[in-house]
């Protein structure tokens, strides 16, 4: 199933919702990214492509992996710059936000995309592979997002404080915990709160909504992990309703880009297929109080009320590892 965007390579018009914004895409190459840098030029916006054009690990460079999604949106009538700047650096974030000014002269949402995977089991891990994952998706967030946040701060100085929307992807693997992913998850278990701090830090003085999503459709991410693909790789039949196609992640994800959206800032959504799933971040469900400090004694004599008190473990099923 395609994008709504996709039939021949034209963009079909839908709406101009976001006529007039900046929207910079990381990781916009293929995949889930794609379908963002596609589908908010389809309503409108002007769209920065980046991409490093990296396999999976996040070894190699082919520059032309942007290109040719700004190529798709410029021969359906769109406007878009590619851009191949590192993100997991500080001078490549600060490039990729350069690029939105220099090409449109500002910068309205950014959707921090960009992501590899290096699963190993935690005792076969290898350091490099932990802070390969680490810089792409967790630094790579805060490279991004410290540029664009300062170029806001200097533009409301101005007088120009205007609706900015920054969105962090998070992952099922973040909060539920999936093995072979300790690099990956704890990343994506930082990213959530990561969106949370910049709403509290951003949103009253700079009018800036931030938000994590955890999306899961088929990807090359989700593809190259055998119990997901399993599950998302299996064939559709022709005329019924791709669940996992990854166009169906696009319309949530690109309609919170658009000027004064209702989404509450702060929030933590998971998206896939027809699904929009509300998630809290480390809510506190219970608590239990000795009055001074707890003794062991004390604390065997409470192991029954704890573990009544202690939620149960959630348990993940294939298709959630994305």
């Amino acid at each position: 199933m395609s994008s709504p965007l996709q039939k021949r390579n034209i963009i079909v018009p839908t709406t101009s919702r976001l006529a007039g914004r900046v929207v910079i895409v990381t990781g916009a190459g293929s995949g889930l990214g794609r379908e963002y840098a596609l589908l908010a030029a389809a309503h409108g916006a002007q769209v920065v492509v980046n991409d490093l054009g990296t396999a999976l690990d996040g070894e190699g460079r082919n520059a032309g992996a942007a290109q040719l999604v700004v190529n798709e949106i410029e021969e359906a009538g769109g406007t878009a710059v590619a851009n191949t700047d590192d993100i997991s650096t500080t001078d490549g974030g600060k490039g990729v936000v350069r690029s939105a000014v220099d090409a449109f002269g500002d910068v309205h949402v950014l959707i921090n995309n960009a992501g590899i995977l290096r699963d190993k089991m935690l005792v076969t891990m290898e350091p490099e592979q932990w802070d390969a994952v680490i810089n792409v998706h967790l630094r790579g967030h805060f490279s991004t997002t410290r540029a664009v946040a300062g170029f806001w701060r200097e533009r409301s100085k101005a007088g120009d404080l205007q609706d900015r929307v920054l969105i962090s992807t998070t992952s099922m693997s973040g909060m539920l915990g999936i093995p072979g992913q300790a690099n990956y998850g704890a990343a994506k278990g930082g990213l959530a709160t990561f969106a949370l701090v910049a709403h509290r830090e951003l949103n009253e003085r700079l009018k800036v909504r931030s938000y994590a999503i955890a999306p899961s459709a088929r990807t090359r991410l989700t593809m190259g992990t055998p119990d997901a693909a399993e599950n998302v790789g299996k064939p559709v039949a022709e005329g019924t309703f791709d669940y996992w196609d990854a166009g169906n992640v696009a319309p949530f994800v690109t309609w919170l880009g658009i000027e004064n959206c209702p989404a509450p800032s702060g929030s933590v959504y998971g998206v896939e297929g027809d699904r929009i799933q509300f998630f809290e971040v480390w809510p506190q469900v219970a608590e239990l109080r000795a009055g001074h400090r707890w003794s062991f004694e004390e604390l065997d004599d409470a192991a029954e009320k704890i573990v009544e008190l202690t939620p149960a473990l959630r348990e993940f099923a294939p298709s959630e590892q994305a």
